[in-house]
């Protein structure tokens, strides 16, 4: 079975996939077999057949050089740029844990680490028709510890704090932090990331800058986090 590790974000288009990447990337250059999931992709192009591409596993599978089959990496690919809940609602098919569980377990037994990205934020909705489902309820069924992926600009105590403390009250364990779009020098950013890691007692994992490749910790440091 994996060691397993759960990458949320403080919200929507903080980075999560692209840390994602790097995570995976890390693990696979240091020779261990890697792997990437995720219950539900939203906001999918379609290709000329007609068939939806997911996205966020492409881009984990491009960047990290992974030979992991991307029909193993999500059960639920949506069209819409909305929440899994929301899209599925229009496009059918609504989530359900017990297929994101089955999915997660088959590649939990292939693989020696896994990674799982949410969707948007800790409390975004997964399914609210049929079975009321949301990823924090998911992350707790699943057991997993988790990294939070936060922007480093402007506004960024606030959501790390308010995240934190959430997944905190719902005994959700938190490794850390990772920022993203940082800018060395730069003493707003600088400041932000003292202030998270005052507030809320979380460590910094790592910090990525634009244009980053290579994810600014070492395999067995990352390795650590997985349990």
């Amino acid at each position: 079975m994996s060691r397993n590790l759960f990458i949320t974000g403080t919200g929507t288009d903080v980075g999560k996939t692209f840390a994602a990447g790097l995570i995976v990337k890390k693990l696979h250059d240091a020779g261990v077999r890697a792997a990437y999931y995720k219950a539900g992709m939203s906001g999918n192009e379609r290709s000329a057949d007609g068939t939806l591409i997911p996205g966020d596993a492409l881009h984990v599978k491009n960047v990290s050089g992974i030979p992991q089959p991307i029909g193993e990496m999500s059960p639920y690919v949506y069209e819409h740029a909305y929440s899994p809940h929301l899209a599925s609602r229009l496009e059918g098919n609504p989530v359900s844990f017990e297929k994101v569980r089955e999915g997660f377990d088959q590649v939990s037994q292939k693989y020696d680490f896994v990674t799982m990205e949410g969707s948007g934020g800790i409390t975004c909705p997964l399914d609210f028709d049929r079975e009321e489902l949301y990823l924090d309820q998911m992350v707790k069924r699943l057991g997993l510890s988790s990294v939070i992926v936060a922007d480093a600009g402007l506004g960024t105590i606030n959501y790390v704090v308010l995240t934190a403390e959430y997944m905190k009250n719902h005994g959700l364990p938190v490794k850390g932090v990772i920022f993203n779009q940082c800018h060395p020098g730069d003493v707003m950013e600088e400041d932000n990331i003292f202030m998270c890691e005052h507030l809320t007692g979380l460590p910094t994992i790592a910090k990525i800058k634009p244009g980053d490749t290579e994810l600014e910790i070492s395999a067995e440091d990352l390795m650590r986090l997985y349990d």
